[in-house]
């Protein structure tokens, strides 16, 4: 089959969940025989080729508000003029562009991603955006996809219709490269971890908050930043600068290194409040690290019994004190987490499955839902 993956930056994957599910499904999908055209934006050094996959770079309108819409409004006018088999459209606020992909009679799904409506970042008018996409995306879709059983009960029950649920795969690794750690400032085993870009539903100022009221030994390294929450990034930043045990690491584009302190930390700490299954979450449960997470109910499906939950700052400095007192049982859990993701998140699984579906809706079968 011809499949074009639209609706993202694009491969090779540098930003988040989205990127990264592309290039695992995409590359997946050459191997099984299919041909893959990814739409991507904004590469410093574009290339025409990538794991198989034929790249097409075209620009986009740099304001938080339109860059995705445009970017994927040229995609689908490339589209258009080259045809393909089945279109995958990735995030609900492209779903506006969805009726002229199936005037021209491709077969479409649309990975809706989390709750984005209720990300803070977007004021009234951006939440009646989304809010609207979602409709749309459940009208002009032939299949939904959910990333997390509690995003399929939520378009169940919201909007009376099914979905396909496909989760995002884990990488898996065994130990850490305690040499890189060491070369680069980390001592292996006792240092906390936070892997977020700066919004607020990411819930990252909390926990610096958190740790900071704490009295634990430890430092936290933050990796991450923002490119539209100036005034959330300052909040941060004046908590870290008063407390000597916190690091801003800003962005690790190193892959090597951002793996190491995933599978180095005494533990991972994941504020996520309004995505399904997040990829941050998965690569630190793949790592082997505890993790220590903002009570939601995506997060409780995914970690599967192997997570340990807080709801404020003081919940948090607490476990946080009690994971230090107790690292036996802390390794424990962070092998738990490990086995969870090496059996219930395989990319071989996902990209399977979104091989199946393709295949259903090329052939204008009804998707398999569930």
């Amino acid at each position: 089959m011809r499949i074009a993956m639209i609706g993202t930056r694009g491969v090779p994957a540098r930003y988040g969940g989205f990127e990264t599910a592309v290039e695992e499904i995409g590359a997946r999908l050459v191997d099984a025989g299919h041909r893959v055209q990814v739409y991507c934006r904004g590469a410093e050094e574009p290339l025409r080729e990538y794991k198989g996959m034929r790249l097409v770079h075209l620009p986009a309108v740099r304001h938080k508000a339109l860059e995705t819409l445009s970017h994927t409004a040229l995609s689908v006018g490339h589209l258009l003029a080259r045809r393909t088999d089945v279109a995958l459209v990735f995030n609900a606020a492209n779903s506006p562009l969805l009726p002229v992909i199936r005037a021209a009679r491709i077969p479409v799904a649309t990975h809706v991603d989390g709750l984005e409506w209720k990300r803070d970042k977007w004021n009234g008018a951006g939440r009646r955006y989304y809010l609207a996409a979602e409709r749309f995306s459940v009208r002009w879709s032939q299949a939904i996809i959910a990333d997390a059983v509690a995003i399929q009960d939520y378009y169940r029950e919201r909007y009376k219709t099914g979905s396909v649920m496909i989760p995002y795969g884990a990488p898996i690794q065994e130990a850490a490269d305690t040499a890189l750690l060491e070369r680069s400032g980390y001592e292996p085993g006792r240092f906390h971890l936070v892997v977020a870009r700066f919004e607020p539903e990411n819930h990252v100022a909390e926990i610096v908050a958190g740790y900071a009221r704490s009295r634990a030994e430890y430092p936290l390294v933050v990796v991450g930043s923002a490119p539209y929450a100036a005034e959330y990034t300052r909040r941060i930043r004046e908590i870290a600068d008063a407390d000597p045990r916190i690091t801003l690491a800003g962005a690790v584009w190193d892959q090597a290194l951002l793996d190491a302190l995933y599978a180095g930390c005494a533990s991972y700490l994941h504020g996520h409040s309004v995505g399904g299954t997040n990829p941050s979450l998965l690569r630190a449960m793949g790592a082997g690290a505890p993790v220590i997470s903002y009570d939601v109910v995506f997060t409780r499906e995914v970690l599967g019994g192997t997570g340990l939950f807080f709801e404020d700052e003081a919940g948090l400095a607490e476990i946080l004190e009690m994971a230090e007192k107790r690292r036996e049982e802390e390794t424990a859990r962070g092998a738990a987490a490990r086995e969870r993701a090496r059996t219930a998140y395989t990319w071989d699984d996902v990209a399977a499955r979104y091989e199946r579906l393709c295949h259903d809706l090329a052939a204008g079968r009804s998707p398999a839902q569930g």
